[in-house]
């Protein structure tokens, strides 16, 4: 008998109770109980995995206003407070036992028990007088061996519903779970807190995100925006992050897809990773090929396989610029009578919701994440509030696709990988595709020198590179010279290692201009699918090797109907020596800044490369045309 059972049982019907109890979990009782007692909910709904819960869940975030309907009958719209638009990075932390905190000194971290005593401090009766609700979910398919169990008590029951449509449920997982599974398992507590006239959380200044990474629980309070309080997504992620770094595995900021050769009947599942508006959502939709998952992959050596699952069920995806030109296969599916949570857009007095780069023109007035708005309103700060938020989104099941690989969306171990893709944003560098010759080269200098330019105002001025190891430094939850080494550690533990390729979209000619079109990096994927089989020649260059004119020259045809010219394909491809010794160096001081425990094996890769390129510098120039280097 629970502690616990006496308060459970005043705070929930008989039926969720018994829900509970029929796991015979000790530590899903304790969790339950614990939150139940400190956070003092007026009520605890379970979820099991019904229809019947799943419905509820939809209709008490409309009963409770959390969410409102729109002219689509199936489609509810949600906003945050005006505040509350964004990942707070500021206050998600690590909670750190102290004889760990100097190596986790790069991380955003706060020492375990002060933390802990903040958390808990906040915590003290924040569901007072609300409805909470307990949830179970799965991290990858369930009754895999990709399988992480989850468990959400919130008070949100648009966090509820956002994670109902985003994750698989799991309650008949958990149990099945043996006895000596019973503890492994992720722990989510969550109160939006206090909550004004319009539903959105109040105290912001004590909006906190702390995560233990060592007991793998997240404690998130005073937030609504799904980043800060859909703890499965993100936070998990982190969780997830540290995990396969002890286990041997890994969890990774990447999509998986599968790149069709429809004349030789053939799919090749790649995996990539690129920083926020690098390309990595277009990527993984292109026309023509298939999705398995846009955001978060794990993956595991399975028979000697590098394999790979979609950790996620649905998409939480930013609505900014999609419109039937640019992402037709996501425009259509929120315009259909489907289950879709819009949050942070504007609802017409139509009711039907509009957003920024919709490619439809919007009304002068409605109800948006500021409130009531019209046309040239301005907040506090004298600031005009658009249509809708930058960062609004939509949160909708990734199975409504008619792009999607069904079997490999469902196979419990997973796809197994032969490219994986690392794609980042410079205008002057990095070639739109070049292979790698191995795998640790891969790591070390495709993902680990991942940069993002910023935009520039000034057309042909040089943009910030900010650094972004594995497009997944907001993630990494251990030291970064050890993820890295766990990243070459796993690859070169399977028999088929998959090819690496990195990407760049973004290359500006003299003038400024983008060399191609959205639409080529179907071109520079189905050269990357036709190297994993073995189908064409390839260039060296000093740190990979780069297609040949003649099969682009096909490629674009084929695919685009395009004429590629050799003028733009000699300067797409050239080799910029000086270039890449600064970007190398950048990435060396970002590894000392981040992690001064970096093994010396990973700055002794990066200065022989340094040596390699100058040395071809002192033979071939500053720039090297294709095909000029000979090795």
């Amino acid at each position: 008998m629970s502690k616990f059972e006496t308060l459970l049982k005043e705070k929930m019907s008989e039926e969720s109770f018994q829900k509970l109890a029929a796991l015979k979990n000790d530590k899903v009782m304790d969790f339950v109980g614990t939150f139940a007692e400190h956070c003092d909910p007026k009520s605890i709904y379970v979820c099991d995995d019904s229809e019947k819960d799943t419905q509820y869940v939809r209709e008490q975030a409309l009963a409770k206003g959390e969410e409102h309907p729109l002219a689509n009958s199936k489609q509810t719209i949600h906003w945050d407070g005006y505040g509350d638009q964004a990942r707070d990075k500021k206050n998600t932390r690590f909670m750190v036992y102290k004889e760990n905190m100097d190596k986790m000194a790069s991380l955003n971290s706060v020492e375990y028990e002060e933390g802990l005593s903040e958390i808990m401090g906040i915590a003290k009766g924040i569901m007072k007088g609300k409805d909470a609700v307990v949830l179970f979910y799965s991290e990858g398919p369930t009754q895999s061996p990709f399988t992480i169990p989850c468990v959400q008590f919130t008070d949100s029951w648009y966090v509820a519903h956002s994670e109902n449509i985003l994750y698989r449920t799991a309650y008949s997982h958990f149990l099945n779970m043996k006895d000596d599974e019973k503890d492994d398992f992720f722990r989510f507590i969550h109160s939006a807190g206090e909550l004004d006239e319009n539903g959105c959380t109040v105290n912001l200044k004590n909006r906190r995100i702390y995560m233990d990474t060592q007991n793998n629980i997240v404690y998130s309070m005073n937030d609504q925006y799904a980043g800060n309080s859909v703890g499965l997504k993100k936070h998990s992620m982190r969780l997830a992050i540290n995990k396969s770094g002890q286990e041997g595995w890994l969890c990774e900021h990447m999509f998986v897809m599968a790149a069709v050769d429809k004349k030789k009947d053939r799919k090749t599942y790649f995996c990539g990773a690129y920083p926020s508006a690098c390309g990595k959502t277009s990527t993984a939709m292109i026309p023509g090929e298939q999705i398995v998952g846009d955001d978060i992959a794990y993956f595991r050596n399975i028979n000697g396989e590098f394999r790979a699952v979609n950790v996620e069920f649905g998409m939480f995806g930013i609505i900014k610029d999609v419109n039937e030109q640019d992402d037709p296969v996501i425009f259509k599916n929120l315009m259909i009578d489907q289950e879709v949570i819009f949050s942070n857009v504007l609802r017409g007095k139509d009711n039907k919701p509009y957003w920024l780069g919709m490619g439809v023109d919007a009304p002068e007035e409605g109800r948006n994440h500021f409130g009531e708005w019209k046309k040239g309103v301005k907040d506090a700060n004298g600031n005009e509030v658009g249509v809708a938020h930058g960062n609004a989104r939509y949160t909708m099941r990734l199975d409504y696709l008619d792009n999607i690989d069904k079997a490999g969306f469902e196979a419990k171990d997973g796809v197994k990988v032969e490219g994986v893709l690392y794609g980042g944003r410079d205008s002057d560098i990095t070639v739109p595709v070049e292979e790698s010759p191995n795998w640790k080269d891969g790591i070390l200098l495709k993902a680990a020198t991942l940069e993002s330019e910023t935009t520039s105002a000034t057309l042909g001025q040089e943009g910030v590179r900010t650094p972004s190891p594995m497009a997944n430094m907001d993630f990494v939850s251990y030291p970064l010279g050890t993820y890295t080494m766990n990243n070459i550690k796993f690859g070169e533990s399977v028999k088929d290692v998959p090819k690496v390729f990195s990407n760049n979209y973004f290359m500006r000619d003299e003038n400024g201009k983008f060399m191609t079109s959205k639409l080529a990096k179907k071109v520079w994927l189905h050269w990357a699918e036709g190297r994993v089989h073995g189908e064409y020649e390839a260039l060296d260059t000093p740190t990979g090797k780069i297609p040949l004119y003649e099969d682009l020259k096909a490629l674009f045809k084929e695919h685009l109907d395009e004429d590629f010219s050799k003028e733009k394909y000699d300067y797409l491809f050239t080799f910029r020596c000086t270039k890449w010794v600064d970007k190398l160096e950048r990435t060396k001081a970002y590894y000392k800044k981040m992690d001064p425990n970096t093994p010396q094996e990973i700055f002794d890769y990066w200065d022989a490369a340094i040596a390699k390129i100058n040395k071809a510098k002192e033979q071939y120039g500053d720039l090297i045309l294709p095909g000029a280097f000979k090795g």
